[in-house]
């Protein structure tokens, strides 16, 4: 038996059986899930014990895969997982829960706000592949929203009016939002601002999609108050629950996006000696949506 696809939303996500990802696949299965990437944005798959060498190994098969350097405030010796994974869950480096006043757990709170993975950085990211490997508390699900569909939904005017701005994207803009604003010298340089075009194209489907996420702090050549009052209008239009989302967890899921196509944010949860383990490979894009300023590109 092949692998089968079940959407699960009028616009976007879908759902994956007939697979193993813990063993290799073959090139028709890469092609049939990377094709069900580009139409549906979102695969699920369920039931899967991964180890974190066979979730980066599945992880390859769709490109080279983004360290885990340069998106948050972890220290060298605070590293739980290795670089090829990004530690989403809420646990220190010794696998016990972080406190209520941690500073990592402060930063990570940013994750609760609508962001697309890596915009910050100047190559943003391609896929995302977030594995739940403990049981799921109450509450903590993701939510997705679909750009494409949010896009199609605009009025002429506005297509035309965001076909060509660009954006500015860094972590201490989102962070900021929540009030964490303690950054070293060193963060600060980490995190200092990168630019986006607000308008993508899937080059297999031809649809756009609006470019967003919590990280924008300008539109270039705008105001700032103006530009982040456009941002909000259309964050606001393009997470309408019509077109978001919401995955409920369960242990051994795999979740695959686009984050070319999808916004996402993760539900609040309480997390007071409840242990979520949440482990993400991505797979770096293939270069800049835009020129970057000259101090950003030398």
């Amino acid at each position: 038996m092949g692998i089968s696809i079940k959407q699960l939303h009028e616009h976007f996500v879908g759902e994956v059986s007939g697979i193993d990802l813990r063993q290799p696949l073959t090139p028709e299965q890469a092609r049939e899930i990377h094709e069900g990437m580009d139409r549906y944005g979102i695969l699920v798959f369920h039931d899967q014990d991964l180890s974190d060498q066979e979730q980066v190994d599945f992880t390859k098969n769709f490109g080279e895969l983004e360290l885990a350097i340069g998106s948050n405030v972890l220290k060298d010796d605070q590293r739980r997982l290795r670089l090829e994974m990004a530690d989403v869950s809420n646990l220190d480096q010794n696998g016990k829960v972080l406190a209520r006043d941690d500073r990592r757990r402060m930063f990570n709170l940013g994750n609760r706000l609508w962001h697309s993975d890596s915009s910050f950085r100047v190559t943003p990211s391609k896929f995302s592949l977030l594995s739940c490997r403990s049981e799921p508390p109450k509450g903590g699900n993701t939510e997705f929203a679909f750009m494409p569909a949010a896009y199609e939904a605009l009025d002429d005017e506005t297509k035309a009016e965001i076909e060509d701005l660009i954006t500015e994207h860094s972590l201490i803009h989102s962070r900021g939002k929540l009030g964490f604003e303690e950054f070293s010298a060193e963060e600060k340089q980490t995190f200092a601002p990168v630019r986006h075009a607000l308008v993508r194209q899937n080059a297999f489907t031809g649809r756009k999609s609006i470019y967003l996420s919590a990280h924008i702090g300008t539109i270039i050549g705008w105001q700032v108050p103006e530009a982040r009052d456009f941002i909000r209008e259309l964050s606001e239009h393009a997470t309408q629950r019509r077109f978001v989302h919401s995955h409920e967890w369960r242990l051994g899921d795999l979740v695959m996006w686009d984050n070319r196509q999808n916004m996402h944010r993760v539900r609040p949860f309480r997390d007071t000696g409840v242990v979520r383990d949440m482990r993400r490979t991505t797979v770096a894009g293939e270069g800049p949506t835009a020129a970057q300023a000259e101090d950003r590109a030398a």
